[in-house]
Parts: C-alpha cells; sequence; structure tokens
C-alpha cells in the first residue's frame, strides 16, 4: 500500500488513544473511512460507537484508564509488551524516536511506542519495507500480546495479585477490561487486512503481564 492509501490509520490512532471530550466524534469520523472493509470489523466496530453513544465520557475516560493505566490490563507501550524492562526495549525506543523526528510526528507526553504514535507514524513513513516490516514484526505482534490479556482468566490473575499486594482492589464496572478490546481487534484486523500476517518476533523471556503475575504469586 502507499501512503495515501493509508492515511485512515492516522483516524485509527484516534480510536484508541485517550478520551477526551472530542472522542466519540473522532470514532464515529474514523468509522467513516472503513466502509471497504469486511462485514467482521464494521459489526465490531458498530458495537464500539453504539457503546459510546450511550455512555457518559467521564465513564469511558474510567474504563480506559483502568484499561491501560490503573491496575491495568495491560499498556499500550508496544516495546514494553514485546520486551519488558529488557534493553531490547531501549534500542526500540532510541530508532522511533529517529523515525517520528524525522517526519515531524508529535509524540506528545507519550513514548515513542506508544501505539496510536505509530498508527500516526504510519502515513508518513515513505520506506514502504521499512513501514511493513513496523508493522508485521512490531506492532501487530504486540497487538497480539495485548488482546490475549484480555482474556478473563487472565484478568483475574492481575485481580488477585494487586488485592494480595495491596489487601485492596479498586472497584470495576461491569465492562471493565472488555470495551476497549474492541478497538484493538479493529485494528488489528485492519492492519492484517492492509499487510497481511504479522511476523513473530524470537524473545529471550515470556513478558506477558499474566506471566509476571503467575510469577509473583508463586513468590509470595
Amino acid at each position: 500500500m502507499n501512503n495515501k492509501n493509508i492515511k485512515h490509520y492516522e483516524y485509527l490512532a484516534d480510536i484508541i488513544d485517550y478520551p477526551r471530550n472530542d472522542y466519540v466524534s473522532k470514532v464515529q469520523k474514523a468509522e467513516k473511512y472503513l466502509t471497504g472493509y469486511d462485514t467482521e470489523i464494521i459489526s465490531i466496530f458498530n458495537e464500539f460507537v453504539q457503546f459510546l453513544e450511550i455512555t457518559a465520557i467521564e465513564k469511558i475516560e474510567e474504563l480506559y484508564l483502568r484499561t491501560f493505566d490503573i491496575q491495568a490490563v495491560t499498556t499500550l507501550d508496544i516495546g514494553y509488551v514485546l520486551f519488558g524492562d529488557d534493553y531490547k526495549r531501549g534500542k526500540l525506543l532510541a530508532n522511533l524516536n529517529q523515525e517520528h523526528i524525522k517526519v515531524g510526528n508529535d509524540c506528545g507526553t507519550e513514548l515513542a511506542d506508544y501505539l496510536p504514535n505509530l498508527l500516526r507514524l504510519l502515513p508518513k513513513i515513505s520506506d514502504s519495507e521499512f513501514k511493513k516490516e513496523l508493522i508485521l514484526i512490531i506492532i501487530l505482534p504486540a497487538l497480539d500480546k495485548i488482546i490475549k490479556e484480555f482474556d478473563v482468566k487472565n484478568i483475574e490473575l492481575k485481580n488477585k495479585i494487586y488485592e494480595k499486594k495491596y489487601k485492596t482492589l479498586i472497584e470495576q464496572p461491569k465492562n471493565y477490561g472488555k470495551i476497549f478490546l474492541k478497538p484493538l481487534l479493529i485494528i488489528k484486523k485492519v492492519l492484517e487486512h492492509d499487510f497481511g500476517s504479522p511476523v513473530q518476533i524470537e524473545e529471550t523471556k515470556d513478558t506477558s503481564f499474566t506471566e509476571s503475575i503467575k510469577t509473583e504469586i508463586k513468590l509470595d
């Protein structure tokens, strides 16, 4: 795909970025750029939009924070998802910083490997081979790992370690940890439609959040 055909990634970045007051309108705008995709993608998007239209922005913000920040299911910093605190993440951040600077992609207050920043970077990359490698070797494998963390058993494990470690657990709304799975699935399916299946990179260790929880439970 050439750059003019992937501008929709700038709008897809909005559906997984922090939900500010104009969030719902941005999501609705992004939906218009997916009319050519298969019915499964459109169906997931419709479900997500319907939820947003009947939910107060304050509640949406709360759900977002509980999914990706406070007692998080996972993180959107994909270098951490793939490598944890390993030196490989530092190397990845350094390289991505250069790419953002090269094309003038403003990362704001987030790091270079923050998923919305990478989605906004894609249409600005002129090197098609590098763009494809970034998607197939970095972004899509990370998305696979993030999505797996939304399994009910993984969320229960996460809650168990928090409650054991901090003797408390923030009360969770009914849709906690699930509604923001939908935009992640949409982004993953659109990327695979446009660029193909991910290439699984070799890792030195399992850095999944759930595995780290299991380790902590065993240690305790």
